[in-house]
């Protein structure tokens, strides 16, 4: 249901929509608008258009007053959030600490760092209209590091009545708290969305710093529009038909970077992490010698190469926490890294008894940097003699799909491949595969207590050497019994044409600061 997004817009919204408009192609089509229960980007991106939250991280990582300023009280016990004056959501009504409230106990339940949080939480309440008071049982350092979290996923804020959702259903009601508001009416699920300036959002007054500081909007309209063919965007951006290209196919750059107004560019030196996750709950991967067996038949030479092409843009990398990042480990990826070895992944299927059991490899075909990995490594996967059934379908579908928890022959899963960014994957506090938590972990259920053990201790610790130390344990944990396969990194490129100016050169791509210039 789309109503409560009408109501908005009739109850009389302070909306712009006829001037400015920036026409952007991104890098899904959008069909899941609830950014609690979902880690796809597309949907975290639709989220930091229309809601705000409490604190956000700048350029530095370190968390900044957003919504609300805050404070922590001397024994590490007591963490005060107190809202800003001039908070409203897009139907007019004041934001207060209920619905941050609300908004937070939700999505702990979802997210991997609020899990942890709320393992130690004596209690979270609104002491008055615009304080919240978390009360911990005991310190837990990274509290602002999480909450502040810009990917995977924010603690967005929403109304209390749309937050009281229970945390394994979509919202229905999509009334925002951020500087643009969901235009309803104009909604094409997967083909085109549109955001309205909120006349009414009232910027900090901080420069823009990353996701911190003022979020002041110069355009009237963004309209999201869905080209699933590289080519198709490639022309539309350099005839001028749109404005901005969130991921540019690396082997189409020499157009682009041949137009006199088209800019090209990294947004961020550190790029994503590209990997594949396996489903715990089901045959054959439920079998950590078959789980096993299937990561050393991979390797992440062919899937870069098909992927990105241009080995300027990815290096191998099997670091569980990101290359690049001070808990970079390569501990048990040498076959990953290097050539694979079918043989010795035969042999481990024939120890494991392996019977044929088909693989169900989702395979997303209209997202360019999710089509190559699906097809190498399901050639790799069926020379160690995995018997490998490669379903086709669009992002969203799988999007959707993931979340079944039933079997591979009735509409599950075994394994598909995603992309993280590297900052949101860069600690075990955040990174959403590394959670040993069964049905309340990330899309693959595994239950790991050992795992769990360890990301206490890394809490636990109380130096970087400690901290350092204890990943080095957590990435040896993660490969032997494959959480994940982690297939390298690359940069993602974004084009736009060169009259969209001040574009925040951040991981996540923002349409507040940017300007439409004559």
């Amino acid at each position: 249901m789309l109503a409560a997004s009408t109501a908005i817009i009739s109850a009389g919204a302070a909306l712009a929509q006829d001037g400015e408009t920036i026409t952007a192609v991104m890098h899904s089509g959008l069909r899941v608008l609830d950014p609690i229960i979902t880690t796809a980007h597309i949907t975290r991106n639709h989220g930091y258009m229309i809601y705000d939250v409490l604190v956000a991280q700048d350029k530095n990582f370190t968390p900044q007053p957003q919504m609300a300023e805050f404070a922590v009280s001397d024994d590490g016990l007591t963490y005060t959030f107190t809202l800003r004056d001039g908070l409203k959501f897009h139907d007019g009504e004041p934001v207060t600490a209920a619905d941050a409230v609300a908004s937070l106990q939700r999505w702990g339940k979802r997210d991997s760092g609020g899990q942890l949080i709320f393992d130690v939480t004596a209690s979270l309440e609104a002491t008055d209209d615009k304080t919240v008071t978390w009360t911990l049982s005991e310190p837990f350092g990274p509290l602002l590091d999480i909450v502040s979290k810009q990917s995977a996923v924010p603690p967005f804020i929403m109304p209390a009545r749309v937050a009281e959702t229970s945390a394994d259903e979509a919202i229905t009601d999509y009334t925002g708290s951020g500087p643009f508001v969901f235009v309803e009416e104009e909604f094409e699920p997967g083909v085109s969305v549109t955001y309205a300036k909120f006349a009414d959002y009232v910027p900090r007054e901080e420069p823009v710093d990353w996701m911190a500081g003022g979020k002041v909007v110069n355009v009237d309209t963004v309209k999201w529009v869905a080209m699933p063919d590289a080519q198709t965007a490639i022309n539309a951006l350099v005839s001028g038909e749109i404005d901005y290209l969130e991921q540019t196919p690396i082997d189409l750059l020499p157009i682009l970077e041949a137009s006199p107004d088209v800019v090209v560019e990294v947004r961020d030196p550190l790029g994503y992490q590209t990997m594949g996750r396996m489903n715990f709950k089901h045959p054959p991967f439920d079998d950590v010698k078959i789980r096993q067996a299937a990561l050393m038949a991979m390797s992440q030479e062919p899937v870069l190469a098909t992927l990105i092409g241009n080995p300027e843009y990815y290096q191998m990398c099997g670091a569980v926490f990101g290359c690049g990042t001070p808990l970079e480990s390569a501990t048990g990826t040498e076959s990953l890294t290097g050539a694979g070895d079918a043989a010795g992944a035969k042999a481990l299927l024939e120890e494991a008894g392996y019977d044929g059991t088909p693989v169900v490899l989702m395979q997303p075909t209209d997202v360019v940097t999710l089509t190559a990995q699906p097809v190498v490594a399901a050639q790799q996967l069926r020379e160690a003699g995995f018997n490998v059934d490669m379903q086709a379908m669009d992002w969203q579908t799988l999007v959707t799909r993931r979340a079944s928890q039933s079997a591979p022959s009735e509409g599950g899963w075994n394994i598909f491949f995603t992309n993280w960014m590297v900052p949101e994957i860069s600690s075990p506090l955040i990174n959403p595969m590394v959670n040993g938590r069964g049905d309340d972990a990330w899309f693959g259920w595994p239950e790991d207590p050992e795992l769990e053990e360890l990301r206490a201790e890394f809490i636990a610790a109380t130096s970087a050497d400690a901290q350092k130390e204890i990943a080095e344990r957590i990435q040896a944990h993660v490969i032997d019994v494959v959480n994940y396969v982690p297939l390298g990194q690359y940069l993602p490129v974004q084009s736009r044409r060169t009259n969209i100016v001040n574009m925040i050169p951040a991981p996540v791509p923002v349409f507040w600061e940017v300007d439409k210039t004559e």
